[in-house]
């Protein structure tokens, strides 16, 4: 009986780990302290409010970018991909812009945290901010790889 008690346990255990890597893929905060102390949302935010100074009309372009990234199989930034047969040259892609913000983030993150921030993390974080310096106050988004939440005030 005791065997029989201990065999239940260590398979419950088991199976909660691995429930545990199967669902534990989102967490709100994931980039805090990865970088040293280099604030990866800050850098991201820094960007796309210089870009929606001169151009309002990027947090519509970037939701459109997000929304066809994370269309089919989820958030892969397989859509930054160059090449003839990549998904930016596929005709429904041929209208979205805004990847000249997201290569600024993403080299502005390579200089302060090399190697640690997803592209596609880059494209969520960066189409909250934009939508949120829209008018949308508080945007809360989790991204593909382990995110934080910022909320930006309304203008």
């Amino acid at each position: 009986m005791k065997n029989n008690i201990l065999v239940v346990v260590t398979v419950g255990l088991v199976l909660l780990l691995i429930m545990e890597a199967c669902y534990g893929q989102l967490k709100i905060g994931f980039y805090k302290e990865k970088c040293d102390y280099e604030d990866v949302e800050s850098i991201v935010n820094k960007v796309v409010n210089e870009s929606f100074a001169s151009d309002h009309s990027i947090a519509a372009a970037l939701l459109r970018m997000q929304f066809h990234d994370c269309f089919v199989t989820g958030c892969d930034a397989s859509l930054l991909l160059d090449g003839d047969t990549s998904e930016k040259k596929a005709v429904a892609n041929l209208n979205v812009r805004g990847f000249e913000i997201i290569d600024k983030a993403k080299t502005a993150l390579g200089q302060a945290c090399p190697g640690t921030v997803s592209c596609a993390d880059i494209i969520v974080m960066a189409t909250r901010d934009a939508v949120a310096l829209s008018g949308e106050c508080n945007t809360k988004a989790m991204s593909s790889t382990l995110d934080q939440n910022l909320e930006v005030p309304c203008r």
